[in-house]
């Protein structure tokens, strides 16, 4: 079948995590990005209420970035990262290494927080099989948690929808999710539901901990919600993984690089664990790009079962891991979140946010708003019988009202740049209550 070649011609493409024939009908389209704004096809000038994807915090096109990669790209636009090396990941290696808490200080570079997550379960069910434990595959995860769409951080994530219709993962089980009822409307970590942590315990003594590589969680559960830790419940993870050996994984690729008002998830939660991973904000949304960082010991426990000099310690990687591109993407990006002082700006502007957000409170079907740094949900009363409807039905009512949101399941999620200024979070919570009072 010959398609149509014009430029407005949709059918080609495929979309993700889109109803297709729904936008084919009734398309969306952005052609522009400058600051916390984008530009419609109309256009119109939409305020960005998720910095693109997550992704964005310093902003979008900024020239100190685009600058770096132009003149990267014209310089050396490409060079292989098996066997050989290019000097830009070694830098960048370093300057993450420097960044990270504690001794998280190896870093493995990725292209997506998808292949992040499934890299360092590879990395942790790898490092029980050189230290002699083969049997430890299993991975624990939280329900509502998402860890990316390929196949281990499908499994180990905790929303069903993304895996129904795809077949068995690896071995893998959950924890429940902290999405409590007594804590509905808290202004940031909710004070109750530290003790759900000892429910970790129940499924270790179920699978035994001899059997168990690593438990993986976000520091809250951005793509469900922000569904966020009580606290205290993260460091009682912590103490759990400690007591039975078990290596914890943060995935950061949400919370990395400022949205909680610290640099990172583990920074913001006071605990430190022994692989996270990271992407999204690591250029600025750029150029695809993510990473995972080890423990000095991971790394150590390779090396030293590496058998000959010669040998492949750890046979994983990506035609694209370390970019050169991508590195100059991503370290014209810590430049401008050090010259910014962008971290200090998300947190600056978290308590104007929370109280933007709350201000919701009471609007027609809004029965739960949740905020943790620059990040937040609210979330809203089904339809009966169309689950995400409304959800669906209020994003669409933003973005004619001038405002892009995220609809996920039945919430409304919100992530404004670092560098937005409090006229872009009235405008954006404006038009999100004017579109709330005339759902249905």
């Amino acid at each position: 079948m010959n398609l149509m070649t014009k430029p407005n011609d949709l059918s080609a493409l495929w979309m993700p995590f889109t109803a297709n024939r729904w936008f084919k009908a009734h398309p969306r389209m952005i052609v522009a990005a400058k600051g916390c704004t984008y530009t419609a096809a109309d256009g119109r000038t939409l305020v960005d209420g998720l910095s693109g994807l997550w992704c964005c915090g310093a902003g979008h096109s900024r020239p100190e970035i685009a600058a770096a990669v132009a003149q990267q790209m014209t310089a050396m636009d490409y060079a292989p990262g098996f066997q050989v090396g290019q000097p830009l990941a070694f830098e960048l290696a370093n300057r993450l290494a420097e960044l990270a808490p504690g001794n998280l200080d190896r870093v493995f570079f990725t292209n997506s927080g998808s292949e992040s997550a499934d890299t360092a379960i590879k990395m942790a069910r790898g490092y029980w099989r050189v230290k002699g434990e083969p049997q430890r595959t299993k991975v624990i995860g939280r329900s509502k948690a998402y860890h990316g769409v390929n196949f281990g951080g499908m499994s180990v994530g905790g929303i069903a929808g993304n895996r129904k219709m795809f077949g068995g993962g690896i071995d893998a089980d959950h924890m429940p999710h902290t999405l409590l009822a007594a804590n509905a409307f808290s202004k940031g970590l909710p004070k109750k539901g530290a003790e759900k942590a000892e429910e970790l315990e129940d499924i270790i003594a179920l699978h035994d901990a001899s059997t168990i590589a690593a438990v993986m969680v976000e520091p809250f559960s951005g793509s469900a919600g922000v569904i966020l830790p009580p606290e205290g419940y993260m460091k009682r993870i912590r103490e759990i993984c400690d007591k039975y050996g078990i290596l914890l994984i943060f995935d950061e690729v949400i919370t990395g690089f400022g949205r909680t008002g610290q640099m990172f998830g583990a920074d913001a939660l006071g605990v430190t664990p022994d692989i996270m991973t990271l992407a999204k904000m690591i250029t600025n949304g750029t150029i695809p790009m993510g990473a995972v960082l080890a423990t000095e010991t991971i790394y150590d426990a390779f090396m030293e079962a590496g058998g000959p000099e010669h040998a492949v310690e750890f046979p994983h990687g990506y035609t694209y891991s370390g970019h050169p591109v991508a590195c100059a993407a991503a370290l014209a990006t810590l430049d401008v979140i050090k010259s910014d002082d962008l971290v200090a700006r998300a947190a600056k502007l978290a308590p104007y946010f929370e109280e933007a957000i709350h201000s919701l409170k009471g609007l027609p079907h809004v029965e739960d708003i949740r905020n943790f740094g620059l990040a937040g949900a609210v979330q809203l009363e089904e339809v009966p019988g169309l689950p995400g409807k409304r959800a669906f039905d209020v994003f669409q009512k933003c973005w004619d009202k001038g405002a892009y949101v995220r609809c996920g399941g039945n919430t409304l999620q919100f992530a404004p740049a670092f560098v937005a200024e409090t006229a872009d979070v009235d405008r954006l919570f404006g038009i999100v209550a004017d579109a709330l009072k005339e759902s249905v």
